[in-house]
């Protein structure tokens, strides 16, 4: 685990909240299956790269994968990411593959340096220590948290404007790292985690307010087609990037992707929609957060200049992410709490968290007169889990 204020080239510290995926994508104990042993991963590295790697480091990684600094024989590092051999492991691996090399154009990452399909490897330019986001809002002080902030929303809103409508090319490169075209009519991962409410409120004894599946079905639109899609990372947790002396860059394209542009947006609004290193931000500085961001896709989308367009999409991309939580925090967080990760570092509980979402869901979608009977779920679920007594969630520590 990387310490609070040294962020890793390549590294993800994701261990405690599962990425964008699938569940049963996300659990260690099926996503860790297969990974090479060191020397056949100094092998295969050197061999796809077309010289020799010595002296792994290892850099830590996720459940997903495993990331290390090797030193090249002639001088110099480069980072190796490996990932499982599983169908996940090969998503994963196809994903960051592609996705790293179309946001080269952004300049927005490490550069890949060489692939291997067959041991499911990238090798990628070595961009040193740096500091995250999520280590300076959690370490900093209140002026650096938010000029990082503003250049991290800057920088999403670059990526997304520079690669606006290559989706084919995006395709073509997931096609040549080994990638399966998806088969016609095959739902996307958050529309399938969000028609697994009903069942795991009915898992819970929770009563279905009347009127969800139509909520459920209009949110999950958001992942259909029709929608004004971004190039996104696809993770883009605080802690997913490093706050170099070039420019922020992003480190994890495992789940790299074209989606809708709210999906990106609600990270602004909630905020930071997956991440174990969640609080408030004050109001002023979330709002011109998300002014910067909207400024920057605004080049590519004039629309969501309406209020009109940009605020229902966003209200919906919050009640899918909170929806997306719910699916993986909810059931183990009516047995017992536990803090959002495990290294020492601040971060919320999952039950503080979780009413923290259904809070801020009510008091976006309540005064809209939006998606009644989510509004009524959310209402049910506090109630529910009042005697959790849970504090309310702080600021994050930066602007204490």
């Amino acid at each position: 685990m990387a310490p609070s204020g040294a962020g890793i080239q390549g590294f993800s510290s994701h261990r405690s909240s599962p990425a964008r995926r699938d569940l049963a994508r996300c659990a260690p104990w099926t996503m860790l299956v297969g990974l090479l042993a060191v020397d056949d991963l100094l092998a295969a590295a050197s061999a796809a790269l077309g010289a020799t790697l010595t002296d792994p480091e290892d850099l830590g990684g996720s459940e997903r994968s495993a990331v290390r600094r090797c030193r090249l024989a002639g001088g110099g590092t480069v980072v190796v990411k490996n990932y499982p051999g599983t169908a996940p492991g090969a998503e994963s691996f196809t994903a960051e593959a592609a996705g790293l090399t179309l946001a080269a154009q952004a300049v927005a990452g490490p550069r890949l340096l060489a692939a291997s399909p067959p041991a499911r490897l990238v090798v990628m330019s070595d961009l040193g220590t740096a500091p995250s986001l999520a280590d300076v809002l959690l370490t900093g002080s209140a002026a650096a948290a938010e000029a990082a902030l503003l250049d991290w929303v800057r920088a999403c809103g670059e990526l997304a404007a520079a690669i606006a409508g290559q989706q084919p090319e995006l395709a073509a490169l997931l096609a040549a790292h080994g990638a399966e075209p998806a088969a016609d009519g095959s739902a996307h991962w958050l529309e399938r985690r969000i028609f697994q409410i009903p069942a795991l409120l009915g898992e819970l004894s929770i009563s279905a307010p009347a009127g969800l599946a139509g909520d459920l079905a209009e949110v999950a639109g958001l992942v259909r087609p029709g929608q004004p899609e971004v190039f996104s990372p696809g993770d883009i947790c605080p802690d997913n990037n490093l706050l170099t002396a070039g420019g922020v860059r992003f480190v994890d394209f495992e789940s790299a992707e074209f989606h809708s542009v709210f999906l990106d947006a609600a990270y602004l609004r909630m905020p930071f929609s997956t991440c174990w290193c969640v609080f408030r931000l004050p109001e002023r500085i979330g709002r011109a957060a998300e002014a910067a961001y909207r400024a920057q896709v605004c080049r590519v989308f004039p629309d969501l200049a309406s209020d009109d367009r940009w605020l229902p999409g966003v209200r919906r991309a919050m009640a899918a992410w909170t929806l997306h939580a719910m699916t993986y925090l909810l059931g183990r967080s009516m047995a017992a709490d536990k803090s959002m990760i495990d290294d020492g570092r601040a971060a919320p509980t999952a039950r503080q968290l979780l009413r923290y979402r259904w809070r801020r869901l009510l008091a976006e979608l309540e005064p809209a007169g939006e998606l009644a009977a989510l509004c009524a779920l959310a209402r049910v679920l506090l109630a529910a889990t009042d005697h959790w007594q849970v504090p309310e969630l702080p600021l994050y520590p930066a602007f204490r």
